[in-house]
């Protein structure tokens, strides 16, 4: 019986501790202004450029990009994930939106991540654009894309309008899913 109490007050100091952590990082992310924004897209754009050789021009080439610079993951059984952006289109802010998600499952922790939806139809942009609150797998479908070691995306043709990048502190990240996350239109 001993053990299981202990059991108990670990994962109670366990949660109460994700939840500390998230509800600060959800904080600090919900009350950024768009000028704090837009400073955070700009480095994640630059990571993603540098990160990744082909970047560039392949953002170039884009009708537009979501950047959700530092969306925050975490759970304990209950997750969720949160995170605040802006739509750039020919290089300039156009909207903000905000990402969000929940799941249920066995699941311990958080992490900081960074999310990049890149447009490559105008048909795909402009239904996400007009959508009161969009979501992935519902509304339209995103490609994860996983590049090699190399990270490059030189030669890689895509016929897909939207593809998904995943970034953590090292670099691209693998096995993740964006379905089921909603994108909404927030005012900044």
């Amino acid at each position: 019986m001993q053990n299981v109490n202990r059991i108990w007050s670990i994962v109670a100091v366990t949660m109460t501790m994700t939840l500390m952590v998230a509800s600060w990082s959800v904080g600090s992310v919900y009350g950024a202004t768009a000028k704090e924004i837009d400073i955070n897209v700009d480095v994640a754009l630059k990571q993603f450029v540098q990160d990744v050789r082909g970047g560039k021009d392949f953002l170039a080439s884009s009708k537009g990009i979501l950047v959700l610079p530092k969306v925050i993951q975490a759970g304990v059984g209950i997750g969720g994930e949160y995170g605040e952006g802006a739509l750039r289109s020919e290089g300039k802010t156009v909207g903000y939106y905000n990402m969000a998600s929940a799941s249920l499952g066995v699941q311990l922790g958080g992490q900081m991540k960074t999310v990049l939806l890149v447009f490559l139809e105008d048909e795909a942009l402009n239904k996400f654009r007009k959508s009161d609150g969009w979501k992935a797998g519902v509304d339209g479908s995103i490609v994860l894309v996983n590049l090699g070691a190399e990270g490059s995306i030189d030669t890689t043709k895509f016929n897909d309008p939207i593809v998904g990048f995943v970034f953590g502190q090292k670099g691209l990240m693998y096995d993740l899913s964006l379905e089921g996350s909603k994108y909404t239109k927030i005012d900044k």
